[in-house]
């Protein structure tokens, strides 16, 4: 009788330790989508925090850059230019 009793316990461990792996298993089947809804929530809530600048800071930086620009290229074009004339006073160009 010791027996049954033992074996139905370990029967019962058994079972009790596939249901547990077979709900462990939805667990994970169910979390990949509610990690990419996760995502894409945190992701809301994070662009609701950004400070975003206003046109006018808009227009004055790409102003900046594009004035840099102008001169870093003005820059370039004359050393270029006063390069090609000292090579050619030299006779290398």
């Amino acid at each position: 009788m010791a027996d049954k009793k033992s074996a139905s316990k370990a029967e019962a461990k058994t079972v009790t330790a596939d249901n547990k792996s077979a709900k462990t298993a939805k667990k994970a089947q169910a979390k990949k989508p509610n990690r990419v809804v996760k995502y894409f929530k945190d992701l809301k809530s994070e662009f609701k925090k950004v400070v975003w600048p206003s046109k006018k800071v808009i227009i004055n930086n790409t102003s900046a850059v594009l004035a840099t620009m102008v001169v870093c290229g003005a820059a370039i074009w004359g050393l270029d230019t006063a390069f090609i004339y000292v090579f050619k006073l030299i006779g290398l160009y």
